[in-house]
């Protein structure tokens, strides 16, 4: 694995859920793999989870680990060409991400879109040509369109949990929230669970409320609904998150009443367990007694964010 923006990096996706499961079993079975390689952590954004669990599995890899929060510690970076930087930007990307490469074996990076212009956003510009100036593996830590290391470890969690016949049946739920947020962590998770429906693991539903709809890039092949409950019905994993408007990018649209997950609404579904991808508004986007309750995947799904950067190190140490 050379790079790990999508799941469209991942040549075999069971695998990688078996290295993620395996190492929960034994995290330091592979500690020489890392011995004398660096990994640089490049935020221009927040992080809880992905830094932390980036970083321990670096480091039971046997890697060593430079953190650098280019948002409050970095030079203001230019990222078009051909321009005279006479303004607020300091250093272009092409020097910044090429001197990282330098330094480090693999280079991981966090970077949200702006919510502002949607051509700029999902031609993902700023990680192309961050990957292209590096020249070393990159694994993305959060995109303007995707979060591949929360959605594997979604998967993880899924595969992990799942003790019923057949397949089970995985309901992303739009939710509530007093701002507009990417479509990142949709998207990932919307685009992983289609391809693992397409390999006959799951059966996948996206419920959101009209002028919600993701990009079909991400959801084709899901089952759509408009309405909350009907999807609840027979699910037996419910993905709550909120997202901003595609179609009127970047907006929050109104929507009707009832789209925040209680403990009646998961009376219609098959002892539905529940997962988001923290942080979560209590009581906004998902309703406490679920999150405080036996449903609540949360902490667990969380903790397995480690074992997914692991795995997926592991894969690209192991071409170095």
């Amino acid at each position: 694995m050379n790079q790990f923006t999508s799941v469209h990096d991942v040549q075999d996706i069971g695998k990688l859920l078996r290295d993620a499961l395996a190492l929960k079993e034994n995290p330091y079975a592979h500690k020489s793999l890392g011995e004398n390689k660096t990994l640089g952590l490049v935020f221009l954004n927040p992080s809880l989870r992905t830094r932390l669990s980036t970083q321990k599995a670096a480091l039971n890899l046997g890697m060593s680990v430079m953190v650098m929060n280019m948002d409050k510690e970095g030079w203001a970076l230019e990222t078009q060409d051909g321009v005279v930087m006479n303004g607020t930007t300091v250093e272009h990307i092409r020097e910044a991400a090429a001197v990282m490469g330098q330094y480090c074996d693999i280079l991981g990076l966090r970077s949200f879109p702006k919510l502002a212009d949607r051509e700029e956003d999902y031609s993902e510009d700023f990680f192309n040509k961050f990957i292209a100036y590096s020249k070393v593996p990159v694994v993305s830590l959060e995109s303007a369109t995707r979060h591949p290391l929360q959605s594997l470890a979604d998967l993880v969690t899924i595969k992990e949990t799942w003790q019923g016949a057949g397949k089970p049946k995985v309901v992303l739920a739009w939710a509530p929230h007093i701002k507009a947020l990417p479509q990142a962590v949709p998207n990932s998770f919307a685009e992983w669970m289609c391809k693992a429906q397409e390999l006959d693991m799951l059966d996948f539903t996206i419920a959101q409320p009209e002028g919600y709809e993701l990009s079909e890039d991400f959801s084709k092949g899901a089952a759509i609904s408009y309405d909350l409950d009907a999807a609840l019905s027979g699910a037996d994993y419910i993905y709550v998150k909120n997202w901003s408007s595609y179609k009127d990018y970047g907006k929050v649209l109104p929507y009707p009443e009832g789209w925040m997950l209680t403990n009646e609404k998961l009376t219609v579904t098959n002892d539905a367990r529940v997962m988001h991808c923290l942080p979560v508004r209590r009581d906004l986007e998902l309703s406490a007694e679920v999150l405080d309750g036996p449903s609540s995947l949360v902490i667990h799904e969380a903790g397995n964010r480690l074992w997914a950067a692991q795995a997926v190190l592991k894969q690209m140490l192991e071409k170095l």
